[in-house]
């Protein structure tokens, strides 16, 4: 099965502030801020949602199909994809830009200060879901404003069904846009924070958005996930993990797990214990897309957190 990954490419900078913001910010001077951090630690990552997911959904033993744009700096992350497998048929680039950058400072606190270059994600409009031939799922993740709308309707006449993961692009859209995605939308993910953004915004309880398609899944962080179905909550554990190192990416790697339990037609509880076991073995690692596993060390391992025997 093919699974198309409309979504964003990154690099995201990581660097470490080895002391406190606050010991370096007067609050009453706030109005006139100049400060500036030395960060002797530094790594650069692949990142973005359609690259992290792709790469997840390809360790598991699927087949993926990222679409995104990207900028005259690509090169390295090409080389990487083409490394793992992945395809790039659909990953178009636009000269002249940056592909999406994010710089993150952390300091010792794990107070977080970013700054996010949109880039080449701007343009990602100009690839159309109706291109692509064989496509039997798809999400639609975090990406430029007009292309999530525009290939929303694109799945949608297709006849594709597909996943709304509208991330922390979700303050972007108003509630006719909100209303649109879900009228459109096979299933729903959002995190316990987005979820009530959701709400919020669409004015709608949760059991009501659920009930306007196939499932809504609700990710908790460590306390697992909840997928609304049929009227019904089906609770998901988390996995268990031996440290906790880095929890960026790890949704990506849940929505990984979640495509391939669907692409598979396997059952709630089996989709949402393969998608919590993807994210349990990313989180054991830094950045989005340094994790690897094989699909004997992961049916191991999924077996050894809840239980049971699976075959992927």
């Amino acid at each position: 099965m093919s699974v198309l990954i409309c979504g964003s490419f990154a690099y995201d900078t990581i660097m470490v502030f080895q002391d406190r913001f606050k010991n370096h910010i007067l609050p009453d001077q706030v109005h006139i801020l100049n400060v500036c951090f030395v960060v002797p630690d530094m790594r650069r990552e692949f990142g973005g949602c359609a690259g992290n997911i792709a790469y997840s959904l390809n360790l598991l033993g699927g087949v993926p199909t990222p679409m995104g744009t990207v900028g005259d700096d690509f090169e390295p992350y090409a080389e990487w994809m083409d490394n793992q497998g992945i395809a790039r048929t659909h990953v178009t680039p636009v000269f002249g830009t940056y592909t999406a950058q994010a710089y993150i400072t952390t300091d010792m606190d794990d107070n977080q200060i970013t700054a996010f270059h949109p880039g080449a994600m701007n343009e990602a409009h100009r690839n159309r879901v109706d291109s692509i031939d064989g496509v039997t799922l798809g999400i639609l993740a975090p990406d430029g404003r007009q292309a999530m709308i525009e290939h929303a309707r694109q799945y949608s006449d297709c006849g594709i069904p597909f996943v709304f993961d509208p991330g922390q692009g979700l303050p972007m859209f108003q509630k006719q846009e909100l209303d649109e995605f879900i009228d459109r939308a096979s299933y729903i993910i959002v995190n316990d924070y987005e979820s009530r953004l959701l709400q919020d915004h669409t004015g709608r309880n949760l059991e009501d958005i659920a009930s306007e398609v196939e499932a809504m899944i609700v990710t908790l962080g460590g306390d697992g996930s909840r997928i609304h179905t049929d009227g019904k909550t089906i609770q998901i554990p988390s996995a268990r993990v031996e440290q906790v190192v880095d929890p960026t990416g790890c949704g990506d790697a849940y929505r990984a797990g979640l495509l391939y339990g669907l692409g598979r037609g396997l059952d709630w509880e089996t989709t949402g214990r393969i998608a919590s076991m993807t994210g349990g073995i990313k989180i054991q690692q830094h950045g989005t897309q340094n994790h690897t596993f094989t699909r004997e060390e992961f049916t191991r391992r999924y077996q050894e957190s809840f239980g049971r025997a699976i075959d992927l």
